[in-house]
């Protein structure tokens, strides 16, 4: 851990840890540096230099400068303020007039720069070279706006990790001579840079998460939906949480009304976020038009809803709901009787029990802001850019920002997430054959596990092991001496050389039966050993793969070893937005029967938000309320738009015999013993600090739970098809997380249930896009269209599952893989 350090910034003393950047302490303790190119978050690129500072009199960049004991810090002098001034000039040359039309106007840093600066005059000037405007997936790039800050290229490769942008070269003429000798030579430089460069876009490594479109400070990359339809200083930003998947980011929709005939309807034009310390997934800042637009109360409909809950054996309902909305749920299973059913959160409710009879702890200790901080990390049983992007952002953030090391283990190749780190340095990617994961958190505990672990867990480890022989070159090195003659006298002498001499040796070691398992050698252990040197913080991601495990309780209770016993934090992923919350609050039960209501769910009687049910309800971009997140956070989201029709409180007052008049009522109801606090919806604030502190909601208490470390130890089970059999997986296409991503503008076209397989496995099936199969699995054959994804590889396909209506879930069993033939419609 870094020491704590004072220091001295325009007057002010400043605490800071040892090794900090110096703009990032000024900006925590509400001190002014300007600076266009740097990420809170990222590694600094100088490529705008505005930062400039005076530490201990010497001019340094505050991006990168790092801090020490006692150093005293001016943020600006006279030489300094020329050179700002001087780069703002060059930044303000060719670039095109036209803010009055351009979709940063308003809150365009270029703006506010030249005004802060009083640029009012121009002493340089260059002939500008035509740069056409391009379509990039989400969004359009003008580089006749772009000011090549690289902002954009350093979020996708140290945050988001895609690395589908980077700088290049570009035709342009030369500066003149003259201005080299009577510039600043910052500006100079910087000028130099930016008149020979631009922006360039990979299509095929691009996630659409369009935290590109979120950090550019000017107007050269927009969202291609937004572009030219409002200006900023129109919209009203409304603080919210996102609602398809667990980080629940931060994010403002920002909203005004339709039109000047519609001017009475509100409708969201974009969502935005604090991209200094959150980003966001594709479907967070683009999936955000899925609210049901319902403008009267259907009374007959509502009165069919109330003999319908009368009437259920059980409610089906999902976690994309509030916390209010369960415990509601919960509150009319306990006065009906009803069986209640939520099949994700059931799995993620037992496996975090069984997890907690170990530790002794109701919750994981980990989050995803440690694994942004760790020095050593692990992804193990999740499809990591697609099961939740912001986790595979903090992977790849800690490994490239922090030079952390990660491993990452599952079956299916992602060609993205390889791009993490450098294979075989800072990181290694396992491919393993599916239900390995067990062996695989076994392999973990022999590897970390301190002295204290349990003894039928440490002879088990012990039994795994055996000595081997292996043939290894040793080389030794060797004086010998040799006769040669003299060129110039033509006399024989002796001369001393050292030769080397390569010799086979047969050496025993310990091998681990563990690594047959997941198919590694013994240059597995030495490949870790050199990973974990000096390293301090170890953070394990737990995925999806393992919740739907057939073994899930001894897995679960293998990672609650893991989280005692090791130095790993752990992070169990809830598989959907608010599948913490729902574990927490309600008391869930295994399969439905008999009647059922459907709350968003298919049912004999349906409550649905994509207005094709029996009674309509309000999507979450229409409520107020709750979630739980990744972080055991209790985060609040408002309302964007409103809702005219009935809500499951109308319901809730109806059969519970009361007069709650809004849900954010039942917030501060919250169960206190599940780690919950009496504390009203209004008092949770929901904003990040400049000191990078997260000021959202409340964290859960963490409760002592009963705990014990007995269990049966077991042997992996295996996973063998037969030669017309293929592997499939139980996944959606990246950011398409449920039905409510998939009626949103921007996905409606790009959501398609069906198979979805990589290149490789098509050729070798002989299948082409678009072609119709039957698939076979679990007893269920269905007729689904086959899709190219060309970011994975290898003989795996998965299966989207987002879509009701077809039940694509129904060819697997509980665990996320399963065999299937495959054969043409």
């Amino acid at each position: 851990m870094s020491e704590l350090i004072s220091l001295e910034i325009d007057g002010k003393i400043c605490n800071a840890n040892e090794g900090e950047s110096l703009l990032n302490i000024a900006r925590a303790n509400g001190i002014f540096i300007p600076a266009i190119c740097y990420l809170t978050r990222c590694s600094p690129t100088l490529a705008c230099r505005l930062c400039l500072v005076e530490a201990d009199g010497k001019q340094v960049y505050a991006c990168n400068a790092k801090a020490k004991e006692g150093m005293q810090v001016k943020t600006t002098t006279e030489n300094i303020a020329k050179e700002r001034r001087a780069i703002m000039e060059v930044y303000d040359v060719n670039h095109p007039l036209q803010c009055g039309v351009c979709d940063q106007s308003g809150e365009c840093e270029l703006q506010n720069y030249t005004l802060y600066m009083k640029v009012d005059s121009q002493n340089y000037a260059i002939k500008d070279i035509p740069r056409p405007t391009q379509h990039w997936g989400v969004m359009n790039y003008d580089p006749g706006l772009c000011i090549v800050c690289e902002k954009c290229v350093t979020v996708c490769k140290d945050m988001i990790g895609s690395n589908a942008l980077s700088t290049v070269k570009r035709s342009s003429d030369a500066i003149e001579k003259t201005f080299k000798d009577s510039m600043p030579k910052d500006a100079y430089s910087m000028w130099n840079k930016l008149n020979k460069s631009l922006i360039d876009f990979d299509e095929n490594s691009c996630t659409d998460c369009g935290e590109c479109i979120s950090v550019c400070p000017v107007g050269a990359l927009v969202s291609h939906d937004f572009q030219y339809k409002s200006n900023a200083w129109e919209l009203t930003r409304i603080p919210a949480s996102n609602p398809h998947s667990s980080d629940c980011s931060l994010i403002y929709y920002e909203r005004k009304h339709e039109s000047i005939e519609k001017h009475n309807v509100l409708k969201i034009y974009r969502v935005t976020n604090d991209h200094h310390y959150v980003s966001l997934n594709g479907a967070a800042r683009f999936a955000y038009d899925f609210e049901n637009k319902v403008q009267v109360k259907n009374e007959v409909a509502f009165n069919s809803a109330i003999e319908a809950f009368k009437k259920a054996t059980s409610v089906k309902f999902n976690s994309f709901i509030t916390n209010e909305e369960a415990l509601l749920l919960q509150k009319l299973k306990e006065k009906l009787g009803f069986k209640l059913i939520n099949e994700d959160a059931f799995k993620y409710q037992r496996f975090l029990k069984a997890f907690s009879s170990v530790t002794g702890n109701s919750l994981y200790k980990g989050s995803l802001k440690e694994v942004h901080n760790a020095d050593f990390v692990i992804s193990l049983g999740s499809f990591l850019k697609h099961d939740l992007p912001n986790a595979r952002y903090a992977f790849n953030n800690t490994i490239v920002t922090n030079k952390a090391n990660g491993l990452y283990f599952h079956p299916i190749v992602d060609k993205i997430v390889e791009k993490i780190g450098k294979k075989g340095k800072s990181s290694e990617f396992i491919y393993h054959k599916p239900l390995k994961e067990e062996a695989i958190l076994y392999l973990i505990l022999d590897l970390f596990a301190n002295e204290n672990l349990p003894l039928n867990i440490k002879e088990y480890l012990e039994s795994l092991k055996e000595k081997r022989v292996k043939t290894v070159i040793e080389t030794k090195k060797e004086q010998v001496i040799e006769k040669v003659i003299d060129e110039q006298t033509g006399e024989e002498k002796e001369v001393k050389k050292i030769i080397s001499k390569d010799e086979e040796k047969q050496v025993e070691y310990i091998y681990s039966k563990l690594l047959d398992e997941i198919e590694q050698d013994e240059s597995f252990y030495e490949l870790i050993s050199s990973m974990i040197d000096k390293k301090q913080s170890f953070s394990l991601i737990i995925g999806e793969d393992l919740i739907t495990h057939p073994n899930w309780e001894t897995l679960a209770k293998l990672c609650g070893l893991i989280e005692k016993y090791t130095n790993f934090n752990l992070v169990i992923i809830p598989t959907k937005t608010n599948t913490l919350g729902v574990s927490l609050i309600c008391e869930l039960d295994e399969k439905a029967d008999g009647f059922i209501v459907g709350y968003n769910e298919k049912a004999d009687f349906e409550l649905s938000a994509l207005g094709d049910a029996d009674l309509d309800i309000p999507a979450l971009n229409q409520q107020e309320g709750t979630f739980v997140n990744i972080d055991k956070r209790v985060v609040p989201t408002n309302a964007a738009l409103p809702y005219k029709g009935y809500t499951l409180n109308d319901i809730a007052n109806k059969l519970l015999e009361q007069e709650i008049e809004y849900t954010i009522k039942y917030t501060q109801a919250l169960p206190l013993k599940k780690g919950f606090k009496a504390i009203c919806f209004d008092d949770l604030s929901n904003y990040f600090s400049n000191d990078m502190q997260e000021n959202r909601g409340y964290l859960l208490d963490v409760m002592e739970v009963s705990s014990s470390e007995e269990f049966t130890i077991s042997s992996s089970e295996q996973f063998s098809k037969t030669q017309e059999e293929i592997t499939i997986y139980k996944a959606n296409p990246i950011n398409v997380f449920n039905e409510f991503v998939a009626i949103s503008h921007e996905f409606k076209e790009k959501a398609k249930t069906g198979i979805y397989l990589s290149k490789a496995l098509l050729e070798k099936l002989c299948l082409n896009e678009k072609d119709s199969v039957n698939i076979s699995a679990n007893g269920k054959t269905l007729k689904l269209e086959v899709y190219l994804d060309d970011q994975i590889d290898g003989e795996i396909a998965y299966i989207s599952t987002f879509d009701k209506n077809i039940k694509t879930k129904e060819l697997f069993d509980s665990y996320r893989f399963n065999k299937a033939v495959i054969s043409k419609a």
